[in-house]
């Protein structure tokens, strides 16, 4: 089986507290090569499960890492663009940000996740019209939706980002990692089944140095000072 490249980058390193994603030019992302998948249909299906695989099997890794993960979104989000920054826990926009699906225009469906974490955050009936419709959100409109969880200008962008980074990099990250897979998986469960996932939860928080810390701060009316242990 060939090593998958991208499991290096997302490999989990001890004293992991956050994980940021952000662009590395003007946009987050604005979508994958389309022009690259005008070959045979033979070289397209390569091409799709050559990008897909690792990616995906990547992106599984990353959703699986206690500590939590923010997504830093300037200029568009399109596409594949959009599904990556929706892995973060949180997602932090430029005031310039725009945040659109995509796929409709090139006769595609969602990939690296977007028809799971899209309706996950928005709705179903939100993330239908997003698909059907090729809607375009901006920032303002994507935080109205539930999308986001913060919008900053863009002279205050990296401050913002650096105190909310800062914020969750301090705290328990190990019952971050808890919270975050109680979260994604309440929807497909019953009731009953989520309250004993609740309670296995807090039976393996409560043996984390953090927990520890956290009832002796809150007994001693202090702050607490977290390891992510």
């Amino acid at each position: 089986m060939t090593a998958n490249p991208l499991v290096p980058l997302f490999d989990e390193k001890p004293g992991l507290r956050c994980i940021v994603l952000t662009g590395a030019g003007k946009a987050f992302m604005a979508g994958g090569d389309v022009a690259s998948m005008a070959g045979t249909p033979e070289q397209t299906r390569d091409l799709i499960n050559g990008l897909l695989v690792p990616l995906h099997e990547a992106i599984l890794l990353l959703r699986s890492m206690d500590a939590p993960i923010i997504a830093a979104v300037r200029g568009a989000a399109a596409g594949a663009g959009l599904s990556l920054a929706l892995i973060a826990d949180i997602i932090v926009a430029e005031e310039n940000a725009k945040f659109l699906i995509a796929y409709n225009g090139i006769g595609a469906v969602p990939d690296c996740g977007g028809s799971w974490s899209l309706p996950h955050k928005i709705g179903a009936a939100r993330a239908t019209a997003m698909m059907l419709l090729g809607r375009q959100l901006t920032a303002t409109e994507a935080k109205d939706w539930g999308l986001l969880t913060e919008v900053a200008p863009s002279d205050s962008f990296d401050e913002t980002l650096v105190a909310i980074v800062r914020r969750v990099a301090t705290g328990p990250t190990r019952a971050f990692g808890a919270f975050r897979r109680l979260v994604d998986q309440a929807s497909g469960r019953p009731l009953a089944a989520q309250l004993e996932a609740e309670r296995l939860a807090f039976l393996q928080a409560a043996e984390t140095s953090d927990f520890k810390e956290g009832v002796s701060a809150f007994v001693s009316k202090r702050p607490a000072e977290f390891a992510g242990t």
